[in-house]
């Protein structure tokens, strides 16, 4: 049974440093990060400053130019500056470079990849594996750095009618902003204040509304995409209680397709269910009691959420993906090793989960799970790989 009233629940808000060290990526908020030193290179006035080919490199063993096989995988790789591509029955086949510390991503149907680096939004051909463009960001989010607490993008999503891409820029030490990219002219046009450190950014299936979910703010931030108008969702189904030394806080969320909420799973435990309209929030219960990150919904409303290992190893369980149906029922599946996020194969019976991580207990690759038995196998992939799209 969910533990709804657990008392240790609210002790753990905050958790003593020696447990803190050997969990989680993006919780509990620490002290920042040195510059790194290969990460200083201030980013050029243009929107364009990496043109066509330039800052841009094969890796692994490259596939023939023009060529993205439907169901192939793409995956920022936090750790090596770069995206890679990954055929799921072999692993890794090539990588592109992208920019610093590359986070989130989003690809069109024009087969743009659209990723959220420390430095700015890369442009990534996907058929020519090449990076087009690195568009800077407006906000100042201070030197390029690496590390869970850098600046820069994090969450990314796109627009249905591919003309918007909206990132998510974390700002050190304050709130952060929604950029909005014109996807045709390459530049950011404007930008929105949202919560702090935005760790996803969704999109309404029609369109008309930007959700920035900030980890540090117990927040989900609406923005009406006509008006650019913000309004902010508090969305903490434990409390606010530990601040920005809290681990009990949003990471990730999904556009429920039958009604438009928004799902935010809380510690294999809670389902926070968010009404965008009315700002309304409803908890249901979950099963996995593991630290949750990310998460998706496939078309039919199945949740897919990745759990990256327990709070307090006394009590929570390991690191798991829940796949939760539409109805409640859930299975969880265990995983070696903390993980990041998911992706589900175009047929549904395959998911995809990260084993990249910001702290230690990282893994360079993927775990393959079949939905239908089960079962589980390792895949190389890239270098901590977090986030990850199917083409």
């Amino acid at each position: 049974m969910p533990k709804f009233r657990r008392p240790s629940r609210a002790a753990r808000a905050l958790v003593p440093g020696a447990v803190a060290a050997v969990v989680l990526a993006g919780c509990a908020q620490g002290s920042g990060e040195a510059a790194s030193g290969t990460g200083t290179t201030p980013v050029g006035a243009s929107p364009t400053a990496a043109p066509a080919g330039s800052g841009s490199s094969v890796t692994v063993t490259p596939g023939p130019a023009g060529t993205a096989a439907p169901g192939t995988l793409l995956v920022t790789d936090f750790g090596s500056d770069t995206v890679t591509f990954v055929d799921p029955a072999r692993g890794a086949t090539g990588s592109v470079e992208v920019g610093t510390a590359p986070y989130g991503l989003a690809v069109g149907e024009d087969g743009r990849a659209w990723v959220a680096t420390a430095e700015g939004v890369a442009v990534v051909d996907t058929a020519r594996r090449e990076r087009l463009a690195l568009i800077p960001y407006r906000t100042d989010t201070g030197p390029v750095t690496t590390g869970e607490y850098r600046g820069g993008g994090m969450g990314i999503a796109l627009a249905p009618d591919g003309r918007r891409v909206y990132v998510g820029v974390n700002v050190p030490g304050g709130n952060g902003t929604l950029e909005v990219v014109d996807t045709a002219a390459l530049k950011v046009t404007d930008t929105v204040p949202v919560g702090r450190r935005p760790f996803d950014v969704d999109v309404s299936r029609d369109g008309a509304e930007v959700y920035a979910t900030g980890h540090d703010s117990f927040d989900v931030t609406v923005v009406t995409a006509r008006t650019l108008e913000p309004r902010r969702i508090e969305v903490a189904p434990y409390g606010t209680e530990g601040g920005l030394g809290s681990w009990l806080k949003p990471h990730y969320a999904a556009v429920r397709p039958s009604d438009g909420k928004l799902l935010l799973p809380f510690e294999g435990e809670r389902l926070a269910v968010v009404d965008p309209g009315t700002g309304r929030t409803t908890i249901e219960p979950m099963t996995a009691n593991t630290h949750q990150h990310g998460t998706t919904v496939t078309a039919d409303g199945t949740l897919l959420t990745v759990g990256t290992g327990p709070i307090d190893p006394d009590v929570d369980r390991g690191p798991s993906l829940t796949v939760r149906t539409p109805g409640g029922a859930e299975r969880v599946h265990p995983l070696e090793g903390p993980h990041e996020d998911v992706a589900v194969s175009r047929d549904g019976r395959t998911a995809y989960v990260t084993g990249g991580f910001t702290r230690d207990g990282y893994g360079d690759g993927l775990t393959v799970v079949d939905l239908d038995t089960g079962d589980t196998r390792r895949l190389p992939a890239g270098s901590r790989p977090l986030g990850i799209v199917v083409l």
